[in-house]
């Protein structure tokens, strides 16, 4: 076995995890993460950590260690050869792949994590995968179907995502198909917010909670909020009624303009008035629209690992605690990574990514 790459999670979460295996794929290079989720109360491998383990390892006939629930050392090999000149960067096999989270853990960031092994792929890959599509701490399902895949698709990602069902807390139950083909990305510059096209909105419900009009009244509530501050045009308005084991229900909403696509999200809760939901949402998306970022808070951190494959530079709202572990780890890989901040705002570039190096 080559000597795996050393790396440290004490300072970081479940994505440090996600985006070290997706690495150690496309570069064919073992990886040791000690201290894995080292700075939530309860460290090691949850339920859904174990899942995106497990699925990186099927995929690419990786030897694992550590693969349990509560472990907090974890060591990757990728069971594949370097490619060679000829073949590029396309080494990984395609196929067809089910994985069962067991809880109501996050669909989406299982997503996520394999959205880059698209740039690698010899052959079309579907992942099928069953748990939480609407959860706390995560993405919930709208925004990965209607910000995050068309953005990373403007880009040369090939990937669609079919949903059979959704999956609320705490039972989640949800069902969803991820497809990628072999994908070419290009060089992501997002610097500049172009101008404002209209605003999607995605208000969903459970079945359970279809009698007291929630899906509407939260769309009612983002909407009445954005109004007091700006005038969108609403390009589509969708409220939708599920099927769930349990009840739940989500909002997003997506601002498109000329550069891309920005995206806010909240979730039902227990207690909490379904107006109130949608207002969450809305005051995001306004706190968005008073500055000049072309992507949002959430999807600054989640472009970075795309930067690493194909370069660019992205102009992100914040320096949040994701794009400093994820810049961190980056660095870790040998991928040289710039930061410069400005008043409002920072750009995160990649001038010497993984797809051009010797």
């Amino acid at each position: 076995m080559t000597t795996p790459r050393e790396l440290d999670g004490s300072s970081a979460g479940g994505q440090f995890l996600r985006t070290a295996l997706a690495l150690s794929v496309l570069e064919t290079e073992p990886v040791r993460l000690a201290n894995v989720r080292g700075d939530r109360s309860t460290p090691g491998l949850r339920h859904q950590h174990l899942a995106v383990l497990e699925t990186m390892a099927d995929l690419c006939d990786a030897e694992v260690s550590g693969a349990e629930l509560g472990s907090e050392t974890v060591v990757f090999e990728p069971g594949l050869e370097p490619a060679d000149s000829e073949r590029g960067r396309e080494h990984l096999a395609g196929g067809s792949y089910a994985v069962d989270i067991g809880t109501a853990g996050s669909v989406t960031l299982l997503c996520n994590a394999l959205l880059p092994l698209a740039t690698v792929l010899e052959s079309p890959l579907s992942v099928t995968v069953s748990g939480g599509t609407d959860v706390a701490w995560s993405p919930p399902l709208d925004y990965l179907r209607y910000v995050k895949l068309p953005l990373v698709r403007r880009f040369g990602i090939q990937a669609a995502c079919e949903v059979d069902r959704r999956g609320f807390y705490p039972d989640g139950g949800g069902t969803v198909t991820l497809r990628l083909a072999p994908s070419s990305l290009e060089r992501i510059d997002l610097l500049e917010r172009g101008s404002i096209e209209g605003l999607r909105l995605y208000s969903t419900e459970s079945e359970s909670l279809a009698d007291r009009d929630v899906a509407y009244r939260q769309a009612e509530g983002a909407l009445e909020r954005l109004d007091e501050v700006s005038e969108l045009e609403v390009t589509e308005r969708c409220e939708r009624t599920v099927a769930s084991p349990s009840p739940g229900s989500a909002l997003v909403l997506c601002v498109d303009h000329g550069t891309g696509i920005a995206g806010f999200s909240a979730l039902g809760e227990r207690g909490k008035p379904a107006e109130r939901v949608g207002e969450d949402a809305a005051d995001a998306a306004n706190r968005f629209l008073e500055g000049t970022a072309p992507v949002d808070r959430h999807m600054g951190d989640q472009l970075l690992a795309f930067l690493a494959i194909a370069g660019g530079k992205v102009r992100v709202p914040s320096v949040t605690e994701h794009v400093e572990t994820r810049c961190e780890l980056l660095e870790a890989f040998g991928v040289d990574v710039g930061l410069e901040r400005d008043r409002e705002t920072a750009v995160v570039s990649v001038t010497s990514p993984l797809s051009v190096r010797e």
